[in-house]
């Protein structure tokens, strides 16, 4: 990732801005073509906008209009534009003139078709989010898929790898009519997008996420169910009863048997395989959300849980069937295993039944 900013870039940003201000040249910007070696991709980017600062205009309107004339060349697109985004960020932030702001959110919905401006857009929402959102609320009828999807994705409670907010989390509602307006957008990015904020809306406001999924399921199209579904899919994991509700899961009179384990300790690397039957003990017909839940063990002896799903079913009256799964152990980046007692239980239209446990034993132990 780190080479998505690479001397070429260096040298073609050079280029492109050198034509876009005829007369003007970029030292600071050549010189960190030979100094990016060792640096992550945010490093190269943060250097590459400081020597922007460097040798651009000392003002946001005249840095802003070399960024706009640069848009006529096609090749102004790709990784290069992150550190534009930033510098323009940086310059409307520091700039007592009354509109630069606004003119900036404006350039970033320029440039956000050649390259998502949706990190540098935070700073701006962090700077004041009734500001912003005044300008980005209109984005939603944008002609141009990429800047609506930018109103979903650059506001995003937990956009990945982008700074936070606070105040969109403190105030859950404040984004909501931006994701109204594009629920049944037409392009599945900008959908996706809309889940995905949604499901991040979910940790701090659970019961305002479930009713606006209502309100959108009262007035579907072919796609709103899908984009519900995705964005319930943390409470649903949750047990939320709300969610499970309106996703079609209520409560169900269900026998659950205890999961069958293939073995009684997994050796990492490895695997677990397991099954269990639900049966349908009810009079009337039952839909099933079917998960399980991982209870890992921790390095201080306590235990971490993380839900899996495993699929949806429907069960008639005294009808049954047996789920299967087998489920990985192994030493990875965004997961280390310890050994010691793990525990395994299933769940059910988000009631758990049946913790089983077993044992992982790691390579060292």
């Amino acid at each position: 990732m780190n080479e998505l900013i690479n001397p070429r870039v260096v040298r073609s940003l050079e280029r492109i801005l050198a034509a876009a201000s005829p007369g003007s040249s970029f030292p600071h910007l050549a010189a960190t073509a030979g100094q990016l070696e060792e640096l992550s991709l945010r490093e190269r980017t943060d250097l590459l906008s400081r020597a922007l600062l460097a040798d651009l205009p000392g003002n946001y309107a005249g840095t802003a209009a070399v960024f706009r004339r640069a848009l006529e060349d096609p090749d102004f697109t790709g990784w290069m534009i992150w550190p534009v985004t930033e510098t323009a960020a940086t310059l409307a932030l520091a700039s007592t003139e009354p509109y630069d702001v606004e003119d900036c959110l404006t350039l970033l919905a320029e440039l956000t078709p050649r390259l998502t401006s949706e990190f540098a857009i935070r700073r701006l929402l962090a700077a004041d989010l009734d500001r912003a959102l005044a300008v980005i609320q209109g984005w939603a009828a944008d002609p141009d898929w990429h800047v609506r999807r930018l109103a979903s994705e650059g506001t995003r409670a937990y956009l990945p790898w982008a700074i936070r907010v606070p105040e969109i989390t403190d105030r859950p509602a404040a984004t909501l009519p931006i994701l109204d307006a594009l629920y049944r957008d037409p392009v599945e990015d900008v959908r996706r997008s809309v889940a995905n904020h949604l499901n991040d809306l979910a940790r701090h406001a659970p019961d305002e996420v479930v009713a606006t999924a209502a309100r959108w399921m009262a007035a579907p199209d072919g796609n709103t169910a899908w984009v519900v579904r995705h964005g319930l899919r943390t409470l649903v994991k949750k047990a939320h009863p709300g969610a499970l509700e309106l996703l079609g899961f209520p409560p169900a009179s269900l026998a659950v048997t205890p999961p069958r384990l293939d073995r009684a300790v997994v050796e990492l690397p490895g695997e677990l395989a397991f099954d269990f039957e639900v049966s349908n003990i009810g009079p009337a017909e039952a839909r099933l959300a079917v998960d399980y839940v991982v209870h890992y063990a921790k390095a201080n002896g306590t235990l971490a849980e993380k839900v899996f799903k495993i699929g949806t079913s429907v069960l008639g009256p005294g009808e049954a069937r047996t789920f299967s799964k087998r489920h990985a152990f192994r030493q990875m980046t965004t997961r280390r295993h310890h050994p010691g007692a793990h525990v395994l239980e299933l769940q059910v239209n988000g009631v758990r039944y049946v913790p089983t446990e077993f044992l992982v034993r790691t390579d060292t132990v």
